[in-house]
């Protein structure tokens, strides 16, 4: 049989009894080189490409992990106000998991982002598109899994320079009178990185060494008039470094270090431009934006028998998030995380008044403010410590592999408006007859959170026949989110994912494979749902009269309240966030289920000739469960009263509960709030026929369904292989419906831009 590059072989050494009653010991096994390989795998029954730093060096692709991603089929780019990243089989973009040699680098915040190893440094990288086992979870999309490469005793060395000149970004958006709405002509991105790297041995035959270092830098110029009239330079400076090492303790023994930084520093320059003109005009300010971090991943590997292996992993990660702004003047505007503390700087101009009111007095704008929008506060950032220990156990012809995975995601993050609050303009009647008023809106959140996961697992690969593998895994999850004050609000025990699968090879010479997978997969509920759901939070709206308007800030001269108890005018703090913790209890269903979905697949592989292998691969998933979160408190407070609860002594306006709270979309919920206000809690049952969400995904169709999310497809595809050659041709034809993208919504994003 055949041992193949890249792809596993499924060999039996089983022990015969001699014609005398012993056993017969298998003598010499031979391995044997050949130019031609088959493409087919038997020895798997999950789906999965391949790519080697070899092959990758062939394929036109850009140099980025996503971009080599969407070479599995069934992968797609997702929306790119989210970053760049691949949707996996109608999973959305925040569904993935990444990993580098055994280490998550997935940045859980928001699942939005992951560290970058540096492209040169990667050996290969496995895209998992569905089917993966047990030792894999919190995923519904893909799993990407990337191994660096690594020092040999001979040694290597070598350098690179990539240049990408500047190149249009998009183009114009136009109005339906053909009129110019955004001039992008002038836009443009460029790009240019330099790598040197080595490897060797240090010891030979013991110690080995993989080293890159590199620098990279990419600019971009958006001149259009977008809605802050300003347009935009940016810098990035990228420099990182990749180490690894591989000590060969004995035969049995390995120890390997892998550490890399892929730390960003983003410089973006704001200057005024004329409306409707490409110009520059004066410089507002600069925002200062760092991004990546640094890890660190130990591992030992430990073939302690001929059938038993031991591995061990602790791995480190940080990722910074943190921004600081400073204006044309050279002074610093930057939010530390203090709610009754909101961010320095000019603060943001709205005028919502009609045209005829702007027309009189003139649009009020701010001159100074850079952004336009929320800061994150100067220290944001993420932590991860993870510990896995993996087994695999060959007992006859069954192949064991069992593990305990823990992982610690703390997040420090927090928002402010930039100058601290929304001056918003508008016409109100307020007894006088209309005229014009400004609404003053601040809204700050800061804290630290914590995801706690803790996974166990157990696989089973049993060579039933000679030819048939049959897969069986379990996986058991729990997640447990923590609010700003360390108290949990969300945790899900033991939530069971079963793995199903089987590989048929039918010929018995891995010519012919039949194969099959089943599996559920569950996901667990971001870092950042607890910032603000879940933390202390501050809210605040106040309306106010003015008698003029600062023509440099945009802010109201001569303010004052507007005095109206008990109305829309009164100051108050809105949604209940008060700037004091939050009841952890009350923040979520007390049976909520983390989002799952089964997976269902059925595939062949066939070889015609040497050269030419065929097949299909059928996908089904549905989406069993999501998290949604309503911010209706009347659906509780009715639940409340039909159980007794009087409904003339309830706090108003939330009903004792924070403004928002998470359930599952269709199923019975159970909240817990404090109606009296006298920190006793008490039960509330809501129908799940009243939590529900729209049926379609157009905001017009308003009947009600559960959280739907279905994705079917077919792949039909041919590869092969010769002597200087390999090649792959796929059609995919997919379809996903439902009313729920998942841990994103694509077109609020696109809503907000138009």
């Amino acid at each position: 049989m055949p041992v193949q590059v890249g792809v596993g072989t499924p060999v039996n050494f089983v022990e015969r009894a001699s014609s005398a009653g012993g056993t017969k010991n298998v003598g010499t096994v031979r391995v044997r080189g050949s130019r031609a390989i088959s493409l087919i795998d038997v020895s798997s029954t999950e789906t999965a490409t391949v790519l080697s730093s070899a092959q990758l060096a062939r394929i036109p692709v850009a140099r980025d992990t996503t971009s080599v991603a969407l070479l599995a089929p069934g992968t797609v780019r997702g929306d790119a106000a989210f970053g760049n990243l691949a949707s996996f089989g109608g999973a959305s973009v925040a569904e993935n998991q990444y990993f580098v040699n055994g280490f998550n680098i997935t940045n859980t915040f928001r699942n939005l982002n992951f560290s970058k190893v540096p492209f040169e440094a990667i050996a290969e990288t496995q895209v998992k598109t569905g089917g993966y086992g047990a030792e894999f979870g919190r995923s519904l999309g893909g799993v990407v899994n990337q191994v660096t490469k690594r020092g040999t005793n001979e040694f290597k060395g070598g350098a690179s320079v990539y240049w990408n000149p500047k190149t249009a970004t998009e183009g114009n958006f136009v109005k339906t009178n053909g009129a110019i709405a955004e001039n992008n002509s002038q836009d443009g991105a460029s790009s240019r990185q330099t790598n040197l790297w080595a490897g060797g041995a240090l010891i030979k035959d013991k110690l080995f060494a993989y080293g890159l270092i590199g620098y990279g830098e990419s600019e971009f110029d958006r001149w259009g008039n977008d809605a802050a009239n300003k347009n935009r330079h940016n810098t990035s400076k990228m420099p990182f470094w990749l180490a690894k090492l591989d000590w060969n303790i004995n035969s049995r023994n390995l120890l390997e270090l892998t550490a890399f930084s892929d730390e960003t520093k983003s410089t973006t320059e704001y200057n005024l431009n004329t409306v409707g003109k490409v110009d520059k005009l004066a410089l507002v300010g600069t925002n200062h934006i760092t991004n990546g971090g640094q890890n660190a991943i130990l591992k030992y590997t430990g073939f302690l028998t001929d059938n038993f292996t031991l591995s061990a992993l602790y791995g480190h990660g940080e990722f910074k998030r943190n921004q600081r702004l400073v204006t044309a003047k050279g002074d610093t505007v930057q939010y530390g995380g203090d709610l009754l503390k909101p961010a320095t700087g000019c603060p943001i101009i709205v005028d919502a008044r009609n045209a005829a009111r702007r027309a009189v007095t003139g649009t009020y704008v701010s001159q100074c403010n850079i952004t336009g929008g929320s800061i994150d506060r100067t220290d944001s950032g993420d932590k991860r410590n993870q510990f896995r220990v993996d087994a695999d156990w060959r007992i006859g012809r069954h192949a064991l592999r069992f593990g305990v995975d823990m992982d610690e995601y703390t997040s420090i993050a927090g928002t402010s408006y930039e100058g601290g609050n929304v001056w918003r303009y508008y016409q109100a009647n307020i007894g006088n007859g209309v005229q014009d008023i400004v609404r003053k809106q601040i809204v700050n959140q800061g804290t630290t959170v914590k995801l706690k996961q803790q996974a166990f697992y157990i696989q089973d690969n049993w060579n039933v026949t000679d030819n048939f593998l049959a897969y069986v895994g379990l996986r058991w999850d729990t997640f447990d989110n923590l609010n700003g004050d360390g108290e949990s609000f969300v945790k899900i025990k033991n939530q069971l994912g079963p793995r199903l699968g089987f590989s048929w090879d039918v010929n018995g010479d891995s010519t012919f494979k039949v194969f099959g997978n089943a599996g559920r997969y569950a996901l667990p509920l971001t870092p950042s749902v607890a910032v603000r759901g879940a933390s202390a939070s501050l809210y605040t709206r106040q309306e106010y009269t003015f008698t003029g308007v600062d023509p440099t800030t945009g802010a109201p001269l001569g303010i004052v309240p507007i005095i109206g108890k008990g109305s829309q005018y009164e100051f108050r703090y809105v949604n209940g966030e008060f700037g004091k913790p939050k009841n952890p209890a009350t923040i979520a269903a007390t049976n909520l289920k983390p989002m799952y979905q089964d997976e269902f697949i059925l595939g062949f592989q066939k070889k015609v000739t040497d050269g030419l292998n065929i097949g299909a691969t059928a996908i089904y998933r549905n989406l069993k469960q999501a998290i949604d979160d309503n911010c209706d408190y009347e659906p509780i407070l009715d639940a409340l009263v039909a159980g007794g609860v009087d409904a003339s002594k309830v706090v108003l306006p939330n009903g004792g509960s924070p403004y928002c709270r998470m359930f599952n979309p269709g199923a019975n919920a159970t909240f817990l709030t404090d109606p009296y206000g006298t920190g006793k809690l008490i039960s509330a049952s809501v129908p799940g026929a009243i939590f529900m969400i729209p049926k379609g995904m157009k905001e017009t169709n308003t009947t009600l369904a559960r959280a739907k999310r279905t994705y079917q497809s077919l792949e039909v595809f041919a590869d092969g292989a010769g002597d200087r050659y390999s090649w792959h041709a796929s059609y995919v034809w997919s379809r996903s419906a439902g009313n729920t993208e998942g841990g994103v919504k694509s077109d609020i994003v696109k809503l907000t831009r138009a």
